[in-house]
């Protein structure tokens, strides 16, 4: 394999008690929990304790739908981690916060106040919204199309890291576009680390475009290892051509975790979790996933080729793009039928990629894409937080330590730091 610089970014998607819909039911949490200050203070430690670069927390707009949702009921972000930030020192705090429902000015302005309250911490995940639910909520019979939500977007960043920059100088900002005006200065204190962080998370193309010309990392969606390097060489070729340099830009592919001492313990333990779900979970996640109603297909037959070779209507397909094109391209590959597809995603992941094993098969998973120039770390999902955490801390740092992958404690104090710490003088081939 070939050498790298820098060292892998690891980031923890909290998706409030793990990825699987039945994490709740474990004897270490109460069903309540996610209401305490203490389980969320909790989470940041043991992150922290794990040296990890940063957590991540998304945003709820409305109600998830509980057929394919694990989480559907989610607090706000940034409240939630400006009270980690009290409990914590050095993990990064990135909370997703949605372009096409939020102001750019009283985003920038609460993001900004949550990277002071941390001492530099702070990023933003960068995401438009898709479903009707959440439109609803805003008095709207559907959400608007892709290609204007992410026109929005896009004049949403510019707007919003206008005003950071901004910060402090007392320097006049104008703009006038096609959403949005301002005329102003921006009376706030300079981010302690220059800005705050800005992630973006969506496969589209206009995602991509997006993360090219105005995100420091990527929340990417990537299943395999090959699919995964063409899009890490999509996104930093795209960087390039807006004038950036394309290590500025970090790849981090989402990875669903179940760790056990030994291989048969983590099948074990996903097979209880999933067990213990909601029986229809999987189908109904699938069919929003790939925008067909998996429940009217032979579980016994594979995939018909028209669902495999029909291509989503980008502009009004619900779902996630990334996520939809991994998903098909790894049932295409391999042709199972659909019921062997369910109970495969518990193993290999399904939008994100899947892990199941021990801490070392683990490692050798994130040395692998990383030294491949797939990815330049990972965001982390693991099937029930509490437990899962102590041992990524206490069992994967170390070994990926060994190996010279990881820092042993942290070297740098802000977000912004951490990032350009891992990549170093790096230069992407």
């Amino acid at each position: 394999m070939s050498a790298r610089t820098g060292h892998v970014l690891l980031g923890l998607n909290v998706l409030v008690y793990g990825y699987i819909p039945s994490a709740w039911r474990s004897p270490l949490l109460g069903d309540r929990d996610f209401l305490t200050p203490e389980y969320w203070a909790r989470i940041g430690a043991l992150a922290e304790r794990a040296r990890l670069d940063a957590i991540f927390l998304a945003d709820g707009l409305g109600l998830g739908d509980p057929a394919y949702d694990a989480n559907p009921i989610r607090l706000d972000p940034t409240v939630l981690w400006a009270h980690v930030a009290r409990a914590t020192e050095r993990v990064g705090l990135i909370a997703t916060a949605s372009t096409t429902f939020n102001d750019p000015v009283e985003l920038a302005a609460r993001i900004l106040t949550l990277d002071h309250l941390s001492a530099g911490r702070a990023g933003w995940n960068l995401v438009t919204t898709r479903d009707d639910r959440s439109a609803a909520n805003f008095g709207l019979d559907s959400v608007v199309a892709r290609t204007p939500r992410y026109e929005r977007a896009a004049e949403f960043a510019e707007l919003a890291r206008a005003l950071w920059a901004a910060a402090g100088t007392g320097a006049r900002i104008r703009h006038a576009g096609t959403h949005f005006r301002y005329d102003g200065d921006f009376r706030a204190p300079l981010s302690p680390q220059g800005q705050p962080v800005i992630f973006q998370a969506g496969g589209s193309p206009g995602g991509r475009d997006l993360a090219a010309r105005y995100a420091d990392g990527v929340f990417a969606a990537e299943i395999t290892l090959e699919t995964a390097r063409e899009h890490y060489r999509t996104v930093k070729a795209g960087a390039a051509r807006a004038g950036r340099d394309p290590a500025e830009v970090a790849i981090l592919p989402g990875l669903l975790l179940t760790l056990g001492s030994t291989e048969e313990e983590a099948r074990r333990r996903v097979d209880a979790l999933y067990e213990s779900s909601p029986s229809g979970y999987a189908a109904g996640w699938l069919s929003h996933a790939i925008g067909v109603d998996v429940s009217a297909l032979d579980l016994d037959e594979p995939f018909p080729p028209e669902v495999l070779r029909a291509p989503a209507d980008p502009e009004f397909f619900t779902g996630s793009i990334g996520f939809r094109e991994s998903i098909l391209e790894q049932i295409g590959q391999t042709r199972p039928t659909v019921r062997e597809y369910l109970r495969r995603t518990r193993y290999a992941g399904s939008g994100h990629g899947g892990f199941v094993g021990t801490p070392e098969q683990l490692a050798d998973r994130i040395e692998e894409w990383y030294r491949g120039y797939a990815c330049d770390g990972f965001n982390l999902q693991p099937d029930i937080l509490v437990d899962s955490l102590e041992v990524i801390a206490d069992e994967l740092i170390p070994l990926l330590h060994a190996r010279g992958l990881f820092r042993a404690e942290y070297e740098t104090e802000t977000l912004r730091g951490h990032l350009t710490r891992a990549r170093s003088a790096e230069r992407i081939p």
